[in-house]
């Protein structure tokens, strides 16, 4: 069984690309993964690794991920081997991830107040406001804090 599930953090911006055969998408980034232990007074350690998604998966990559999101990635180990315009042969392992989802809300990762987008194509409206007024609320209603919950 090869199976890898990682929690971490990218290192740097994903890097989205198309193969030149036949136009598939490929996205490589890497993730920093700390360690679940430490010594007494030592700084926390990490591990980092090489992720490659392929087509949607590639795509929503590229699109929605940047440097310092907490992610989460699960996939499967593969090794590769190349050589290069010198003929030096290179060996690598990474996760090519078969599902990735994000580890916490943007309200965390930016230490703000959370942001909701209207659910819909790009430029839609979205759905009506409650009140009929055709306002997009992102699907959501507004509450104050001592309201009973609606269900």
């Amino acid at each position: 069984m090869n199976k890898v599930i990682l929690m971490g953090r990218l290192t740097k911006d994903p890097e989205l690309r198309y193969t030149s055969n036949n136009n598939t998408a490929v996205c490589s980034f890497s993730l920093a993964v700390d360690r679940r232990f430490s010594k007494p007074g030592e700084e926390k350690q990490a591990d980092f690794f090489n992720v490659v998604a392929w087509r949607n998966q590639a795509e929503f990559c590229g699109k929605y991920f940047n440097k310092g999101l907490k992610v989460v990635v699960v996939g499967s180990l593969q090794n590769r081997t190349w050589d290069d315009t010198e003929g030096k042969k290179h060996y690598i392992t990474e996760v090519i991830a078969d599902e990735v989802y994000f580890a916490e809300s943007r309200k965390s990762a930016e230490g703000g107040a959370p942001s909701y987008r209207p659910t819909g194509a790009a430029g839609s409206s979205g759905p009506a406001s409650p009140s009929g007024g055709g306002q997009s609320d992102g699907g959501f209603y507004p509450m104050d804090a001592d309201d009973e919950l609606p269900f």
